[in-house]
């Protein structure tokens, strides 16, 4: 049982690691997603810097990097808590990748596909929350902050497991944490502060200009 749970921690972080955003600067524009826009290695940078389709590509792959990362570890048998550890894995992999001298992005597109594994309906609820915020406010961190807050109250009127609540909360935090440094420098800057709550610049699928 010990060996199956570090090979999916091992399987977590490696699937994690796959830097997406990276791999879709490189191909399609031959830059180092890096080392422009926001520099953020993650698909809102890769939207605005590359382009609407590489960043939706770069969404969904992070989010099935996540997923798989679960997955693996319910395919092989692991307790609930070895299969939250492999999640994690899986986000750290993506924060902080071997590939990239682990210089990675936020995290939030892999919690979001270790949550959808976990609590497919109940996040579900959560992402039409975040698209119904992107909407309204074009502003897709917002969003995702906003929908990821009610997951844990959803997962709790669904009669969810404590564990997996408690979890809920947990992960995402650990992505703010990992953010806040770039959300400091970007409340200093004059021209964010009063796109805080509503992105008038443009939509989050806009490329700059």
């Amino acid at each position: 049982m010990v060996a199956s749970i570090i090979l999916a921690i091992v399987i977590g972080y490696l699937l994690g690691s796959i830097p997406c955003a990276y791999i879709a600067g490189r191909l399609i524009k031959g830059v180092d997603i890096r080392r422009v826009g926001g520099g953020n290695v993650g698909a809102l940078n890769v939207m605005r810097e590359i382009g609407t389709t590489a960043g939706f590509a770069v969404f969904f792959g992070d989010i099935a990097k996540g997923s798989l990362a679960v997955l693996v570890a319910q395919w092989l048998g692991l307790p609930l808590i070895a299969v939250f550890f492999a999640g994690l894995a899986a986000v750290v992999g993506h924060n902080w990748p071997v590939w990239l001298k682990f210089r990675g992005g936020q995290g939030l597109g892999t919690t979001m596909g270790v949550l959808l594994v976990l609590a497919p309906i109940e996040f579900a609820i959560s992402f039409a929350i975040i698209a119904i915020v992107i909407f309204f406010t074009s502003n897709a961190r917002l969003a995702s902050a906003v929908g990821l807050v009610f997951l844990p109250l959803i997962i709790w009127l669904f009669g969810g497991e404590l564990s997996l609540i408690v979890y809920s909360i947990a992960l995402p935090l650990f992505c703010v944490l990992k953010a806040l440094t770039r959300l400091r420098a970007d409340l200093a800057s004059a021209g964010s502060k009063g796109n805080f709550i509503i992105d008038r610049q443009y939509k989050p699928w806009q490329r700059r200009k």
